[in-house]
């Protein structure tokens, strides 16, 4: 259970750090670099809509990889995973600028964050599968979140990675002519001792045993889509609702609030990279706490809690960070990711829960992904241009919003931690 707990957890830390270099990078050069002659505000505009492209493919990706996950395996679908995030992150930091290639440049740089997209759609349900299909019935909340750090941790190293980055070159100029493709190019590094590490572990047991059910029992379907969205299409659209407000949380901490501590209030770009990596380390203990809390009192009661706390964070936020200075912005981040990862521990046991064994890779994975598209794409998306035309209170709205969906859905869903996987 150890080995299984490391395993998923350095695989999605290293899944999602390639996934977070791009938010990182999308908010301090991209616009620069990338689309130059759109200036300021329409730049960040359209550096965020290539994050966004992500979200739209990952749902996708849910359903492809879902699909060989369910009927071949969770291990060998995860390092499928591993393999198309690795390549096209290293591609992204050798990638020529507008400068050099002109329109082709940004035209590339979409196809690449959409392949991104596909793999940590494919990537998030297979990882917490490998957990949640190990663990015992009484600790599945707990090993649960041992895969759900990954995205603190990445968060961490993508911040610290950039940090480095910017302190060793000392300039900017230095920094936008290849400082940010560090970064990226360190990852294939990392890819390899991820793939070292998953395939270096079993298929999980629950899966096995589904194997062996199919090979004695009459012949089955072989579409897990087919049959999930047949079955529980009323879990896979509350699931999505569920995680539209921690989707927003997260990517408006980890990608907007980046772009807005520096161009909306001022802040060095090191300040910011640094209280990123505080807010990281937060983040990953709140993700412990929810997740030991879920095998404790529930996994709805927790997720609601968070539920109903972003949604009077929500209309604090920005009036917070307005005031401009390094503590609010510190004070900002840092309450924010926490909220999410409140959710976020015990979402990586509760989603894979509500599905059956035969389809449970594509079921969860669907889900979880249309959340992302919904909370993560949007908000990033629509925030700078509501606060340029309404003011910052507008994105608070916006994401009070998105915390009433998830509220509404998780009260619509059944609690299942006492059900064995």
């Amino acid at each position: 259970m150890a080995r299984v707990a490391v395993a998923s957890c350095v695989g999605t830390t290293i899944e999602y750090y390639d996934f977070f270099i791009y938010g990182t990078a999308a908010a301090l050069v991209f616009p620069t670099l990338f689309f130059p002659a759109l200036g300021s505000t329409a730049g960040v505009v359209a550096s965020f809509a290539t994050f966004a492209v992500a979200f739209v493919a990952r749902p996708l990706g849910a359903i492809i990889f879902g699909h060989y996950g369910d009927l071949l395996g969770r291990k060998k679908t995860l390092v499928t995973t591993l393999f198309l995030m690795g390549g096209s992150t290293v591609a992204i930091g050798l990638l020529p600028t507008a400068e050099t290639i002109g329109v082709l440049a940004p035209i590339v740089l979409v196809l690449l964050r959409f392949a991104q997209g596909l793999a940590v759609g494919g990537e998030w349900a297979g990882a917490n599968l490998l957990a949640v299909e190990y663990a015992p019935v009484e600790k599945r909340g707990f090993y649960a979140v041992f895969p759900q750090l990954g995205p603190a941790f990445a968060f961490a190293l993508s911040s610290t990675t950039f940090l480095v980055s910017d302190i060793a070159l000392g300039t900017d100029g230095a920094f936008l002519d290849y400082g940010w493709r560090i970064p990226f190019i360190f990852s294939g590094a990392l890819v390899l001792v991820g793939l070292y590490i998953r395939m270096s572990i079993e298929e999980t047991p629950v899966f096995a045993a589904e194997q062996a059910n199919r090979a004695q029992a009459a012949p089955r379907s072989r579409t897990p889509f087919l049959d999930v969205i047949k079955t529980q299409p009323k879990e896979i659209l509350l699931s999505a609702g569920l995680m539209a407000v921690p989707f927003a949380f997260f990517y408006m901490g980890t990608a907007y609030l980046t772009a807005y501590g520096t161009e909306g209030i001022g802040l060095e770009r090191r300040t910011v990279l640094s209280l990123g990596i505080v807010a990281a380390l937060v983040l990953a203990a709140a993700t412990l706490l929810g997740g030991w809390l879920s095998d404790r009192v529930g996994r709805r009661p927790v997720i609601l809690a968070s539920s109903v706390a972003a949604l009077g964070w929500a209309f604090v936020l920005f009036p917070l960070l307005d005031q401009g200075t390094g503590t609010a912005f510190a004070i900002g981040l840092v309450g924010t990711l926490s909220i999410f990862g409140i959710a976020f521990g015990p979402v990586g046991a509760f989603l894979p829960e509500l599905f059956e064994t035969r389809f449970r890779y594509t079921g969860a994975g669907t889900g979880y992904n249309l959340g992302g598209l919904l909370g993560g794409a949007i908000p990033p998306l629509l925030a700078p241009g509501l606060t340029a035309d309404f003011g910052s209170m507008a994105v608070g709205v916006m994401l009070a919003v998105l915390a009433a969906i998830s509220i509404l859905s998780t009260l619509a869903l059944s609690e299942r931690s006492k059900i064995p996987a």
